[in-house]
């Protein structure tokens, strides 16, 4: 094809203009045929590397449709299997994920992967049993993977195969003898076994290899919340908050053991910081409201348990709390109402029923009052009727998995302290920790989707997006710099569009509606997240007008994304990055007041760690468009890398202001 084209172009000179180019109409139409196979011609090795992009960018249910199409054409691979698995693991279909697993196996069962997968899918249905087989099958091809040997213990440990769990610990510790987290998981063992002193020499051991290993610390803190020496749990805690400062459950502990040492200010700000981190944490709520309750801060600690009762609508303890601080502040009718749902559960719970008597008679309900009572003093002759609140008592402590009404003012703990153990998983690590905060805003590009901002919903404008809108009937280009994943439905919208477009440039006889067609079709195939086929209909288009600003422009950007992708594959881009550099270029000389085109430069300048050079065409995009909110973030981010803090937070701020408010976070983080 290559050759084929260059002797096209040594023979003929093509224009500037469409109009250059009407001569040779038969031979550009002659190379959109060859540059445009349709879908189903598509080889599958295509096909596999097309899903593995759209998995990469997180397009799961996208990069499924294409591995289903490679498992239709050559079943007896076990690629599209095993990646169609990878997709579903990410969607949480992790029985479909065990079957994609199995089926990849049967065509292939000497690969590590496949086995290591199943696992973690059958870790998640707790399967646990099953998932051990797979990791011991796993070994056998890859006995020095300590990941695989990681696993297999936690499962172990998960289905009480504690002996096991110790020896096979024995072996990576003899292979492993630095690996600090083996140490870990020997202490989770011994606490299994309610041997604390074996635990916390396991930890210790573990602390001396690694002290800057949060979880250790955490650990420990757990053993002396379960000894109930408080002041030593602050510490451990304190610990491993400085080297886990992310981690809502270290808060949670904390504030339990700061409220046995009546520290109550520094237990509300604990519980304030855990339900930052994890809003909908039970306990945090649950624990929160009982001591706003204690200090006066009634209505507050009414919002807590009304939160407390979304999550569990059925927490008794949680509807009588609420019941009584309605009760304290007035709405005697709300008090009523949740104190009747509690009796009627329990309709021996003498002090919900002297409760709703107290409210009756506010009400002036005498009968209803004297009923109540009436029921009470039947039951406690001997005793003198109570008609005040027990406080809080924090030597009291419940169980969560504890439905006893009567400890409904007591402190909530989870059922088992257990340290959070992590398993090894690398696909967790090659898709989601690839997105961290510090992470630059993606290059803009032509889009069928308007821009979607978090708050500001100004459309980005381009004179050559708008040339380029007038000729198009049905739909129109935006500018964006967003991908939504796409479902069944709005794949399956491109998919005809591409066809529909492809039938349209099969029967058009002009080269002027073939490359407005060809444009199109390329956009479609960006969306759907085939980069190589945009880029051949991008290329071809160039062929007939190389003055083209978004025909460049689009191809450079799917370049970089085709980049991105094989360089997270160890893959070495240097030679791409230069063409996606040269198309930016040249670009930006046809239209050197493009703010999106100075953005996109100065985003790969970033990518590449040439900070210096970013913040010159960030710089250069804001004085073509002093609202650029992403041209702000981009450019903070580089001053941040460059050490210029105060430039790099006025840089954040801006862009927090102008809509991208996740750069407040960023601030708060750098300023601590």
């Amino acid at each position: 094809m290559k050759d084929m084209i260059s002797s096209f172009t040594r023979g003929l000179c093509f224009g500037n203009k469409l109009g250059c180019v009407s001569r040779i109409s038969f031979v550009i139409i002659s190379l959109i045929f060859h540059f445009s196979p349709v879908f189903a011609q598509f080889n599958t090795d295509r096909l596999i590397a097309i899903g593995r992009s759209a998995l990469y960018y997180e397009d799961y249910v996208l990069s499924i449709q294409y591995f289903n199409q490679a498992v239709i054409a050559k079943p007896y691979l076990y690629e599209p299997w095993f990646y169609r698995g990878i997709a579903k693991y990410y969607l949480d279909d992790y029985a479909g994920a065990e079957n994609d697993c199995s089926e990849a196996i049967k065509r292939n069962p000497y690969v590590t992967n496949l086995y290591e997968l199943r696992g973690l899918t059958r870790i998640q249905q707790e399967k646990f049993s099953e998932a051990i087989d797979d990791y011991t099958r796993a070994l056998k091809y890859a006995p020095d993977n300590r990941g695989l040997w990681h696993n297999r213990v936690l499962c172990r440990m998960h289905d009480k195969q504690y002996d096991e769990a110790l020896l096979e610990l024995d072996t990576m510790q003899s292979r492993w003898s630095q690996y600090a987290r083996a140490y870990v998981m020997r202490a989770d063992v011994y606490m299994q076994m309610k041997d604390t002193v074996q635990a916390l020499s396991a930890l210790d051991k573990s602390i001396e290899i690694d002290p800057y290993d949060g979880q250790a610390w955490a650990a420990r803190s757990i053993i002396y919340l379960s000894r109930e020496e408080w002041d030593s749990a602050v510490v451990q805690l304190d610990r491993a908050i400085h080297l886990m400062p992310r981690h809502a459950g270290c808060y949670i502990n904390r504030a339990l053991a700061r409220i046995h040492l009546n520290n109550l200010r520094g237990a509300m700000a604990d519980y304030d910081m855990a339900l930052d981190l994890e809003p909908n944490n039970f306990l945090g709520h649950y624990n929160r409201g009982l001591l706003r309750a204690q200090v006066g801060d009634d209505n507050r600690a009414i919002t807590d348990f009304d939160f407390v009762l979304k999550l569990e609508p059925d927490n008794m303890l949680a509807l009588f709390n609420r019941a009584v601080l309605l009760d304290k502040t007035g709405d005697l009718k709300a008090a009523i109402r949740d104190y009747s749902k509690v009796i009627d559960e329990f309709p021996n719970f003498w002090t919900g029923l002297e409760f709703r008597a107290a409210c009756y008679r506010k009400l002036g309900m005498t009968k209803q009052a004297e009923a109540d009572e009436f029921t009470v003093y039947k039951a406690r002759l001997y005793k003198h009727l109570y008609g005040t609140q027990p406080r809080m008592d924090p030597s009291q402590i419940r169980k969560r998995s504890d439905a006893d009404v009567e400890k409904y003012n007591q402190l909530v703990m989870e059922d088992e302290q257990e340290q959070e153990q992590e398993y090894e998983n690398e696909y967790r690590g090659h898709v989601q920790n690839r997105r961290v905060e510090m992470d630059f805003q993606p290059m803009f590009a032509l889009s069928y989707v308007p821009q979607q901002h978090e708050v500001n919903s100004r459309n980005p404008y381009d004179e050559q997006v708008e040339k380029a809108n007038a000729q198009l009937k049905n739909r129109q280009f935006y500018i964006s710099n967003t991908h939504t994943s796409l479902d069944d439905a709005q794949s399956a919208v491109y998919f005809q569009l591409i066809d529909t477009l492809s039938q349209g440039i099969e029967n058009t006889s002009s080269t002027v509606s073939a490359a407005n067609l060809l444009l199109q079709r390329a956009v479609a195939y960006s969306m759907l997240q085939n980069f190589e086929a945009a880029i051949e209909d991008l290329s071809t288009y160039l062929y007939i007008d190389s003055t083209s600003v978004l025909a460049l422009w689009q191809r450079a950007v799917c370049q970089m994304r085709i980049n991105r992708f094989q360089a997270s594959q160890g893959t070495n881009v240097q030679l791409q990055n230069a063409s996606v550099r040269g198309d930016l270029t040249h670009a930006l000389e046809l239209s050197p007041e493009s703010p999106w085109l100075l953005y996109n430069l100065g985003t790969m300048a970033a990518f590449q760690q040439d900070y210096a050079v970013a913040v010159d065409y960030f710089t250069a995009a804001l004085r073509h468009d002093p609202s650029f909110a992403e041209a702000y973030f981009n450019r903070g981010l580089c001053r941040l890398y460059l050490k210029q803090q105060q430039e790099a937070v006025l840089d954040l701020s801006k862009a927090g202001e102008l809509g991208l408010y996740h750069a407040y976070s960023l601030i708060k983080k750098n300023n601590k």
